[in-house]
């Protein structure tokens, strides 16, 4: 597979994705745990389709020294024991907040106040900001066809 677009050899694609790539950086020296990051950051590249970050996103949270177990039933994590109360709601305001288009209203008052249980109002923030970035790469990287499979754990910095 070839990609439509290399959004490494355009500039302006170039200069977006390094502050992309920078706000990620605020977000890792956030105090929402690491690893809920990677696992909603794997689950929205889930939902969307996109391969090019569902493998970053794996390769990223093994790298780390996520559990296989864990990584492996992301998509399943309604049925899986292997999750917190806290990533439980973590992936539920995730989903919602990746499907927006797909429920009216958005997320809903219930899973808002059900994450606010378990992450306080910077960690909130922390997390919608992530939801947020991972659906943008998402989307820049389906509309340019990136392909995946070759991703290598910390590639881009």
């Amino acid at each position: 597979m070839a990609a439509r677009l290399n959004l490494f050899e355009s500039t302006v694609a170039t200069s977006v994705m390094k502050h992309l790539a920078g706000a990620g950086k605020a977000l890792a020296a956030s105090d929402l745990p690491v690893s809920t990051q990677h696992l909603i950051t794997l689950r929205a590249s889930q939902i969307n389709g996109c391969g090019a970050c569902t493998d970053m996103h794996t390769k990223d949270a093994a790298h780390a020294g996520e559990d296989q177990t864990r990584i492996n039933l992301v998509a399943a994590w309604r049925e899986a024991t292997v999750f917190t109360d806290a990533e439980r709601a973590a992936f539920e305001l995730t989903e919602q907040g990746t499907r927006i288009a797909d429920a009216a209203g958005g997320v809903t008052d219930e899973a808002w106040e059900n994450a606010a249980k378990h992450y306080d109002e910077e960690q909130l923030a922390a997390l919608v900001s992530v939801i947020a970035i991972i659906n943008t790469a998402n989307r820049l990287n389906l509309m340019a066809g990136t392909p995946a499979g070759s991703y290598q754990p910390g590639q881009f910095g």
